[in-house]
């Protein structure tokens, strides 16, 4: 079978003049060749978007390779079949997985697959794994190869480009999070396709050496006016719909139960910090209590270092530490108090919430890396003013008789106190001076042995102490929870040693503006004044505080005059709407109206499909929340999404039974069958009915117009 031979590429479509050697053949030859370098050009520039998601050179062997080699298939195989090209491109594909994974890897298709979901439940920058790059490596792959032979075999100007726009678009998706601006990139690619239609036009060189200053001045244009577009200050965000990890427990063994028996042998290493400053080295965040033990609820997600600030955003100071693992177990990492990046991680895991940090496999003895931690410096009427913050989950109470004793105890404790901050620290005052420290006391943080403590014993580790603190706080409505950590350790050189005997457990309670407070209620091993050898700074500033707080009637709060925020300036108006239609365009309308169509079902059909049973019913449930428009109101029970909707038709017929299911889920997951997921979705799709029927249209089309 003859294969015809493909066009020049000209406008009209002229064959070559093969008569006339270096004349039109030697033009159209070049052109060729100009032109797939500008769409590998195109290609990988489009790849080079991802740099927000992964910031470092290994974006790079995952970019060029998937780049360059489909356009050198296309321009040594244009004239040669099809499918002859498209097996060579794979075959190329598969080499350029293996220089990823530095051998060949059985499981590539398999990353392919989950890596959408893994990059989008990975706090950026991601970290450059062969599993994740790999998605970068396809993507731009699949645009060359379609670009690269669209070129070769048809007579399009700038079609061949239209794959690797749909790469950039990817790019900026998941890189919304990341540092740097993709407005360079932007720039380059509308040069490469400029350049790419003046060439495809049958133009002379001398169109293209005038064509591309003029392209460049518009895209300067361009990248001048993009910042001031109304979705350039707030644009989409797509990990505020990924489903995040459940809470995992992440040791056999948790460092609370750990802190006895680290006491009994208090000369064993665990690691070193170097520092500027002494501070407590905090290594896990325990928020969820059951009557016997502290469990963390975190939700662990990938992070190529970077730890999302949250709460307090006032003054702080910035603490730079390097930590070296001696004889530390498990493998949670010590950093001081919440950590804005890590460096030296491999694997790293964090909870945005609490900064906790996780390795993702043991470290071994030696190992070391880099941590950089804000400290927060509120000022006195900073502290006084501060408010609790609202959420149930922190401030549930085990049934039993014990509580009542507990609040009884909390409430004597701070009588006459008429702020939450002198609340809090006259609790801290009363245990520091009610009981004394002794590490020979019983281990355990039950409730009955927490009772035992109160009201017999008197004595106890930080253990019972920062337990003891973190309940009573919560029967005042301060929502708590405990930290297990270490004192600074003994200093020589700015190296500050930690040992197991330096372990310490403190509480914190979270207020409004303030994010989470520490508090210290463990007494020294003199009673109330602190007599340990190293300090930590932290609780010196604690006990000056609680000092001036109790005071003298001090409670009393004082009037504060209102402060600039510092973002009292009205918002300016924007760009003139013909200016933003014109930089736009059609493309982004159209573009828009796909994710507005798309989204909403892509979010359903992923929910409904999940893996395993339990996971479907939580995403029958979370799809409720969201129809009924409670997105993002995360610190919601069960009950309180319930109670919402009691007396509403056909909802509350259907909400209830949900519920159930939900909780069911939450306490039980391994017992969930394929029948209460295939329930509990049809009760999803009862509510969400109900709910459209309720809904006016013109509400319907807004909420969906604005992606809520």
């Amino acid at each position: 079978m003859t294969t015809p031979a493909p066009r020049s590429g000209g406008r009209h479509g002229r064959a070559p003049n093969a008569t006339t050697p270096g004349g039109a053949a030697g033009g159209a030859l070049w052109r060729r060749m100009a032109g797939q370098v500008l769409v590998a050009g195109v290609a990988g520039a489009a790849g080079w978007g991802f740099h927000r998601v992964f910031p470092g050179t290994e974006l790079l062997a995952a970019v060029i390779p998937a780049a360059i080699a489909p356009a050198a298939v296309a321009a040594i195989l244009g004239r040669r079949p099809l499918w002859l090209a498209l097996l060579l491109d794979v075959v190329l594909w598969f080499a350029g997985t293996v220089l990823l994974y530095k051998a060949p890897h059985p499981g590539v298709f398999a990353d392919v697959a989950n890596s959408w979901h893994a990059l989008l439940t990975t706090l950026l920058p991601a970290q450059p794994e062969p599993h994740l790059l790999v998605l970068v490596h396809t993507l731009v792959w699949a645009a060359a190869v379609i670009g690269a032979e669209t070129l070769a075999r048809t007579r399009t100007r700038i079609a061949a480009a239209v794959p690797a726009l749909a790469v950039y678009g990817t790019a900026l998706l998941l890189g919304v999070d990341g540092e740097g601006s993709n407005l360079p990139v932007a720039g380059a690619l509308f040069v490469l396709i400029a350049a790419l239609a003046l060439l495809r036009d049958d133009r002379s060189p001398v169109w293209l050496l005038a064509g591309l200053p003029a392209a460049a001045a518009l895209a300067a244009v361009a990248l001048a006016v993009g910042p001031l577009l109304p979705i350039a200050a707030q644009p989409y965000n797509p990990r505020q719909d990924a489903d995040l990890p459940p809470p995992r427990r992440v040791d056999s063994v948790s460092p609370l139960d750990r802190v006895s028996a680290w006491l009994q042998i208090p000369d064993r290493e665990l690691f070193t910090v170097k520092a500027d400053k002494p501070l407590n080295w905090r290594l896990a965040v325990l928020d969820r209590y059951d009557g016997v033990r502290w469990t963390s609820g975190a939700r662990f997600q990938p992070t190529g270092g970077r730890v999302p600030e949250t709460g307090w955003t006032g003054k702080a100071d910035v603490v730079r530490q390097k930590v070296t693992f001696d004889g530390l177990p498990g493998t949670w990492l010590p950093a001081a108090e919440r950590p804005e990046r890590v460096d030296g991680v491999r694997g790293l895991v964090v909870d945005p919430e609490s900064g906790a940090l996780l390795a993702g496999a043991k470290p071994a003895k030696g190992f070391s890396y880099e941590v950089t931690s804000k400290v927060p410096r509120p000022s006195k009427q900073e502290l006084l003013d501060a408010r609790p913050a609202v959420d149930p989950g922190l401030t549930a109470f085990p049934a039993g008789p014990q509580q009542r004793l507990f609040r009884k105890l909390a409430q004597e404790a701070t009588k006459g106190a008429t702020t939450p901050i002198t609340r809090a620290y006259r609790l801290q005052r009363y245990l520091r001076t009610n009981a004394s420290y002794d590490v020979t006391a019983p281990p355990g943080h039950s409730l009955k042995g927490l009772e035992f403590f109160l009201q017999t014993t008197h004595r106890g580790t930080s253990e019972q102490f920062a337990t003891t603190f973190a309940l009573m706080a919560r029967t005042l409505g301060l929502p708590s929870r405990v930290v297990v950590g270490f004192r600074p350790g003994e200093e020589s050189g700015g190296i500050y040693r930690v040992k197991s005997g330096h372990v310490m457990v403190w509480a914190e309670i979270k207020f409004d503006g303030l994010g989470w407070r520490p508090f210290y209620p463990t007494p020294g091993r003199s009673g109330a004044k602190d007599d340990h050898d190293v300090v930590s700074s932290a609780i010196e500033e604690s006990e000056e505080l609680e000092g001036e707080f109790t005071q003298g009637g001090s409670d009393r709060p004082k009037t504060s005059q209102p402060q600039a925020t510092g973002n009292g300036e009205e918002p300016s108006s924007g760009p003139a709407i013909w200016l933003i239609a014109s930089v736009a365009g059609g493309a982004l309308l159209v573009a828009y109206a796909g994710v507005v169509v798309a989204l909403p079902w892509w979010r359903r059909r992923g929910r409904r499909r999940a893996e395993g049973p339990e996971q479907r019913v939580l995403g029958a449930w979370r799809q409720t929340c969201d129809d009924l428009g409670l997105r993002g109101q995360y610190a919601l029970t069960a009950a309180d999404v319930v109670a919402r909707q009691s007396g509403s038709g056909d909802i509350s017929a259907h909400i209830q039974p949900l519920a159930e299911i939900s909780n069911f889920v939450r306490y039980a997951p391994d017992a969930v069958t394929e029948d209460a997921a295939a329930e509990a979705w049809q009760r999803s799709d009862a509510i969400r009915r109900a709910v459209r029927a309720g809904t006016p249209l013109t509400t319907r089309l807004r909420n969906r117009l604005l992606l809520r």
